[in-house]
């Protein structure tokens, strides 16, 4: 599972082209569909990408992450005044609670469960997505939907195949590598930083870089044995679909949706 140490520092510096807002709107096209929530989960919520903006749009969200680092960046950017600005009128609400995600745990049970970006991936026993599965089923009130999505096992092939990737910004800059287990669907990234410090000198001329080291593994699943977790946990599955278009998966597919409800 990811416990982002110094990541935490500069990650959204590096997921800034990450699709959020795409994550947003299917988040809502669900909701509009069956129902809008009160109150979200935003499961491995990291630095808050997603928690805010429903924050802003008037929802109670919790933001549960396991990492303490991830949570203090999200806190910070949350209390910035700059951040409620302009939603004072009808503002949400958000906790963040430090919790591992497959025994997350609330006093009563909420609307609606997200949890985007892949979080899934990062529990690397079949026993931890089942268990991850059967807390957000006792944690949601009846009617509600679970929306998430994983890497297909494609994709984390693709990783292995095009990597090393490399980042280099003045201030920042990163070396990527991927070493990957076909037998079991999994791969470790280790990712090398080095972050800008300060200059050497009065002049510029000179600029020190902090170097660190992060690993992370993800695991990919059979999607059909993802369903088959969601329905034998309780859930009805109501959509199976891929890459941010409302279509089936296929071979080529890189990141599945699954839209589950809990029934009434």
């Amino acid at each position: 599972m990811r416990t982002y140490r110094q990541f935490a520092a500069v990650y959204d510096r590096l997921m800034e082209e990450m699709p959020y807002s795409e994550w947003m709107s299917f988040a809502r096209r669900c909701w509009e569909k069956y129902g809008i929530p009160a109150t979200v989960v935003d499961l491995g919520c990291g630095t808050g990408n997603m928690t805010i903006p429903l924050a802003r749009s008037g929802f109670t969200v919790f933001g549960i992450d396991l990492s303490s680092e991830m949570l203090s960046v999200a806190r910070s950017k949350w209390d910035e005044p700059t951040i409620r600005s302009g939603y004072r009128d009808e503002p949400g609400t958000i906790r963040w609670l430090q919790q591992d995600m497959r025994d997350w745990d609330l006093p009563q049970p909420v609307d609606a469960v997200i949890s985007f970006c892949d979080c899934l991936n990062y529990l690397t026993e079949p026993e931890d997505v089942t268990a991850t599965i059967r807390r957000t089923y006792e944690g949601l009130t009846p009617g509600g939907l679970f929306l998430f999505d994983v890497h297909s096992p494609k994709q984390l092939e693709r990783y292995a195949e095009e990597q090393p990737f490399v980042y280099d910004e003045k201030d920042v800059a990163y070396l990527w590598t991927c070493d990957y287990d076909p037998s079991r669907l999994e791969i470790e990234h280790s990712l090398t930083f080095f972050i800008q410090e300060e200059s050497a000198s009065k002049s510029g001329s000179g600029v020190l870089y902090s170097r660190f080291e992060e690993s992370h593994v993800q695991r990919a699943y059979d999607p059909d044995w993802i369903a088959d977790q969601l329905a034998e946990t309780g859930f009805e599955i109501l959509h199976r679909v891929a890459d941010f278009k409302w279509e089936e998966p296929d071979e080529e597919s890189e990141r599945l949706f699954y839209v589950a409800r809990k029934p009434e």
